[in-house]
C-alpha cells in the first residue's frame, strides 16, 4: 500500500483529525470516494485476522484493583497450577484494553509471567466498542492520575500472592509512551520496554533505574523524531538499555491486528527479545 496512505491513517489515529476529513483526504489519496471505502479495512483493526494461539495452559479473569478515584478495571493472565511469578504490566494503544491488547496480555502469560492488562479507561467508564471514541477519550484522560493509576497496578501486582515481587512493563504506541514514563517514575520498577512509544523528557533520564528497551519502526517519523535526544540523554546517564530500529517497517508493526502495518518479521524478533529481557530480569 501506498506509504502516503499510511502516514495518513496515522495522523488520523494520532491527532484530532475528524473521521469525515479523514475520509475526504482519503478519497483524494486513492482517486474516489469508493476506492477509499475498498482500502479503508485494510487500515482498520481486523481482529479476526490475528493470530489465535492456544492458551489451554493460561488461566484468565477480569479484575479490580484501587484506582486514583475509584476503582480500576483490568485483564489478568497466568499460567495455571504455579506460583511466584515475575509480573508484567501490559499498557495499551491509544484506543483503550480491547481485543488485541488483551491477546497480548495472554501472551506474556504464556511466557511464564503474571500479565496484566489495565483499562486506562477505567474512570470514563471504560473501553468502548468503537475504536474512535476510545480513541477520542485517551484524549480526555487527567495525565497525572493517569499515570498514578498504572503506578498502582504496578504496585497491585507487587503485592499479588502469585508474583514475585518483581515487576516489568510494556506499552504500545500510546502504552510506549507510558512505559518511558513508568520507568522515570517508578525507581523499583525492574524493566520497561517501549514499542513506538514518545521518549521521556531527556532531563529526567536520570531517574530511570529499570533496564529499558526500546523498539521502533524505521518509517515512524514522528515518533523517532525523539530518538537521538533521548539515547543520548540515556548515554550520559549510563542507563541499561537497548535501541532497535526495524528497517522498512511502520508504527504499529507489532499489532497483528492493522495488515497494512503488521511486519511478522520485525513483530518477531522484537518480541523475542521483549521476552528474553523479561526472563533475565524478573526471575
Amino acid at each position: 500500500m501506498d506509504q502516503k496512505i499510511i502516514n495518513l491513517y496515522e495522523s488520523y489515529t494520532h491527532s484530532q483529525l475528524s473521521r469525515k476529513e479523514f475520509m475526504k483526504k482519503l478519497a483524494i489519496l486513492t482517486g474516489s470516494t469508493a476506492m477509499a471505502l475498498t482500502v479503508l479495512p485494510m487500515l482498520e483493526n481486523n481482529y479476526v485476522a490475528a493470530a489465535i494461539l492456544n492458551y489451554d495452559d493460561v488461566e484468565t479473569e477480569t479484575i479490580t484493583y484501587p484506582g486514583v478515584e475509584g476503582d480500576m478495571k483490568a485483564f489478568l493472565a497466568k499460567p495455571k497450577g504455579k506460583k511466584n511469578f515475575g509480573c508484567v504490566l501490559v499498557i495499551h494503544e491509544n484506543r483503550g484494553l480491547n481485543p488485541h491488547i488483551i491477546e497480548v496480555t495472554k501472551r506474556v502469560a504464556a511466557e511464564g509471567f503474571l500479565a496484566l492488562g489495565v483499562d486506562a479507561l477505567s474512570p470514563l467508564g471504560g473501553t468502548p466498542t468503537d475504536e474512535d471514541k476510545g480513541r477520542e477519550l485517551i484524549g480526555k484522560l487527567d495525565p497525572e492520575k493517569n499515570l498514578q493509576n498504572y503506578l498502582k497496578g504496578l504496585a497491585f501486582l507487587r503485592s499479588h500472592k502469585d508474583g514475585n515481587g518483581k515487576t516489568a512493563c510494556v506499552g504500545f504506541c500510546w502504552g510506549g509512551a507510558m512505559a518511558n514514563k513508568l520507568a522515570v517514575n517508578d525507581p523499583k520498577l525492574n524493566a520497561a520496554v517501549a514499542y513506538y512509544g514518545a521518549q521521556a523528557k531527556a532531563e529526567d533520564v536520570p531517574k530511570i533505574k529499570a533496564s529499558l528497551m526500546l523498539h521502533y519502526g524505521g518509517l515512524d517519523e514522528r515518533i523517532n523524531a525523539g530518538i537521538q535526544v533521548y539515547e543520548a540523554a540515556l548515554k550520559e546517564s549510563k542507563i541499561d538499555y537497548k535501541l532497535f530500529i526495524y528497517d522498512g517497517v511502520n508504527h504499529a508493526f507489532n499489532n497483528d491486528t492493522s495488515p497494512t502495518r503488521y511486519n511478522e518479521t520485525a513483530a518477531k524478533l522484537a518480541w523475542k527479545r521483549t521476552i528474553d529481557l523479561f526472563k533475565a530480569k524478573l526471575s
